[in-house]
């Protein structure tokens, strides 16, 4: 079974970097937004853009490390209205040929984040930008005239709330008579 193609695929091979590392910008085009924007349940994605570093690590890693800037519509988690919002996000991130090796052999900093794996000499960086997307976007998104949730519980639901062991206190709690 093969899987489908990213929605935006920008890979760079990384074999041969420059010791001082080499820069790469990526854009989204209408086309790949739109594909984006029915991934993530977005209402639109009006600019994707990303600028990363990517510089050769210890043993066989790159260090990748960048910007996102994105123009994001999301709905409303309360009224379902349209709510723009701009994200931008930092990224960083570590990759290596783990093919046939185990983890402990790959030479990282043992603070940094988790190794990713590089497939084939190449980091599809599109496909980066998407997923740091997905996880920047606000989770609950709500309109500025969205109303307020209350504090203060509903009506019928006071004397729940209030007293859930009220019907304990009226016999010894075992609903037998003596």
């Amino acid at each position: 079974m093969t899987t489908p193609a990213p929605e935006f695929s920008r890979p760079v091979g990384v074999n041969h970097l420059p010791r001082g590392g080499r820069t790469v910008a990526v854009e989204a085009d209408e086309a790949e937004r739109a594909a984006l924007a029915r991934r993530f349940d977005l209402i639109a994605l009006d600019e994707l853009k990303a600028r990363f570093t990517l510089t050769p690590g210890r043993g066989d890693t790159v260090l990748v490390a960048g910007t996102l800037q994105a123009a994001v519509v999301q709905r409303c988690v309360v009224t379902l209205d349209p709510v723009p919002a701009a994200v931008e996000d930092e990224i960083e991130e570590i990759f290596a040929d783990t093919e046939g090796r185990e983890e402990d052999e790959i030479e990282v900093d043992p603070l940094a984040a988790e190794i990713e794996p590089l497939v084939g000499g190449r980091i599809d960086l599109g496909e980066l930008a998407a997923q740091h997307l997905s996880l920047a976007l606000d989770p609950y998104p709500r309109s500025p005239d969205a109303p307020e949730p209350s504090a203060e519980p509903a009506a019928e639901d006071r004397s729940e709330t209030r007293r859930p062991f009220a019907v304990l206190k009226g016999g010894g709690g075992s609903g037998t008579e003596d």
